[in-house]
């Protein structure tokens, strides 16, 4: 889970955010697309086994999901999980228990055990050395993206990112909308959206400003028609739709396809 915003106020910061395509040079997506977007989804909740997976495989996309490796929906359908892997989806590490800051707003649900102000950065380093092993036993592979609870960056005082970032070909670590600016992008520190409550429509007009910066737009969607910080299973599909009527356009793939493409082909450009 991630800070969040809903509906129009969060899709009009995202608006603001973008920098004119104007003002930078064009990227080179891998089959002349104009955008590149990463659908994920957050917690390991039972609707994105039940909703989001079969409409993903059924539009032909593919979705990154990160795992809370704690979690009874892993453990308990560990068997989907698989499936789901091998349908081409990426499993991503979500901590083992998804702490987060519990002195931060409107954190009543943070229980003191998953306090991540009362944890060291140095033990939930290892704790998520650890996922990536538990997840490697799921799926069988090596290389991984991460995603920070609650874009909380800080354990016990210290940012414990930069303990585990050669750990990961990516990590996305804060709120944002559009990529504005492919060759400024960190790609252990990539912005996402975090949908909640909004139409097909305006996850729609956000791919559609993608495409006109010519970057990526990362979705990250917790429950699909269910669970919490839910968008409807009508609004997903929307989406999806439109995505999979577009492919000219839209690059849609795992999060780690796309970091590990964008990472390669700013290695080549620097190697020439």
């Amino acid at each position: 889970m991630l800070k969040i915003a809903t509906g129009a106020a969060l899709l009009a910061m995202c608006l603001l955010g973008t920098a004119s395509a104007a003002d930078r040079l064009p990227f080179a997506w891998p089959n002349g697309e104009r955008a590149a977007v990463s659908l994920a989804y957050d917690d390991a909740l039972n609707s994105q086994l039940d909703t989001a997976i079969p409409a993903l495989n059924q539009a032909g996309l593919r979705g990154s999901f990160y795992l809370t490796l704690s979690s009874d929906v892993v453990s308990q359908r560990m068997s989907e999980w698989r499936a789901a892997t091998a349908a081409g989806h990426e499993l991503g590490n979500h901590t083992l228990f998804h702490q987060c800051s519990r002195s931060g707003p409107d954190r009543v649900w943070v229980s003191a055990d998953n306090d991540l102000d009362k944890i060291s950065a140095t033990q939930l380093a290892a704790q998520i050395r650890v996922g990536n092993t538990l997840l490697q036993a799921i799926d069988g592979k090596a290389e991984r993206s991460f995603t920070a609870p609650c874009g909380d960056l800080l354990a016990g005082g210290r940012n414990y990112l930069d303990l585990i970032k050669g750990d990961f070909v990516a990590i996305k670590a804060k709120v944002g909308g559009v990529v504005p600016d492919m060759a400024k992008l960190d790609p252990h520190a990539v912005e996402v959206f975090v949908p909640v409550e909004v139409s097909g429509a305006q996850l729609i007009a956000l791919a559609k400003q993608a495409a006109e910066a010519g970057t990526m737009i990362n979705f990250t969607f917790h429950g699909i028609g269910g669970d919490h910080l839910s968008v409807s299973a009508q609004a997903h599909a929307e989406l999806l739709s439109y995505l999979a009527a577009h492919r000219d356009v839209y690059w849609t793939d795992t999060f780690l396809n796309i970091m590990t493409y964008v990472k390669g082909l700013r290695a080549a450009s620097t190697s020439k």
